[in-house]
């Protein structure tokens, strides 16, 4: 997002942290509500031109979201809409795009308050290279000619007393509605929005045998030091790599594994 978009989306964020730091608030609830607003302006283009509109006053735009939602969904959510509209926005599909970010956010809050946040980033590591092992499986998820309920069944079917119900919420609402994004995309999306949710960043750390918790623990605070953040660790293991191991942070790579080392040492003998 640019501009104004930014500035509106931030404080939306603002105000569901506001709003959920008061344990009164059902954040579960909320995310439901939050999605159904998402899918409603997401499917009818014509609305969400009028509550984005320049033109108009943000109080009028606040009191025509308050009209339609009122009675449809709970009053913090009309709140919450009502502000976001409120703002302005460099494009109208940022909204809905913010909306989206916020309803997640809600349900990864849901995930905090009961001690399972870390269980939900694992659950959403392990099914993206599930998914990424198996070819049919993501053609079974991305299927454009299956309907979006078709497409959330499967998720259900896949993950219902497997993983967290907030896992299997945030990776439904993904693949029925994946709104332009691939499948990978939307993974690491949430990934990050999960990670974000204790200020942490995300290391995928590729080792040829499982680490143990002290290589883990030592590992992880280095990182943190390094990048200045506390970092969350997504552990694979991959024989391949014979030995050391390697770190993603981002885009960024640090590679200490043996087979990198070989592959150098070749590179250099072929130069």
């Amino acid at each position: 997002m640019n501009g104004a978009s930014r500035e509106a989306l931030s404080a939306a964020r603002e105000s569901l942290d506001a709003l959920t730091d008061n344990t009164s608030a059902d954040a579960a609830k909320l995310a439901g509500e939050l999605a159904a607003v998402t899918a409603l302006l997401d499917r009818e283009v014509s609305l969400r031109r009028v509550l984005t509109d320049p033109a108009q006053s943000g109080d009028a735009k606040a009191e025509l979201a308050g009209r339609l939602l009122n009675g449809q969904v709970g009053g913090e959510t009309v709140d919450l809409v009502s502000g976001a509209v409120r703002s302005r926005w460099s494009r109208s599909r940022d909204l809905v795009d913010a909306l989206e970010e916020l309803a997640n956010t809600a349900d990864l809050t849901a995930a905090q308050r009961a001690d399972v946040l870390d269980d939900v980033e694992n659950e959403l590591f392990r099914f993206g290279r599930i998914v990424d092992a198996n070819p049919q499986l993501r053609s079974a998820l991305t299927d454009k000619s299956a309907t979006s309920a078709a497409r959330a069944e499967l998720v259900r079917s896949l993950l219902e007393g497997r993983a967290n119900p907030a896992t299997e919420r945030l990776v439904g609402r993904l693949v029925s509605a994946p709104r332009g994004r691939s499948l990978e995309q939307g993974i690491d999306s949430l990934s990050k929005l999960a990670a974000a949710r204790r200020d942490r960043m995300v290391a995928v750390v590729t080792s040829a045998v499982p680490l143990s918790d002290a290589q883990k623990q030592r590992l992880g605070t280095g990182l943190a030091r390094l990048y200045g953040r506390e970092m969350h660790l997504n552990l694979e293991v991959d024989p391949t790599v014979i030995g050391g191991i390697s770190v993603r942070v981002g885009d960024e790579v640090i590679n200490g594994t043996i087979a990198d080392r070989l592959d150098e040492a070749k590179r250099r003998l072929a130069g």
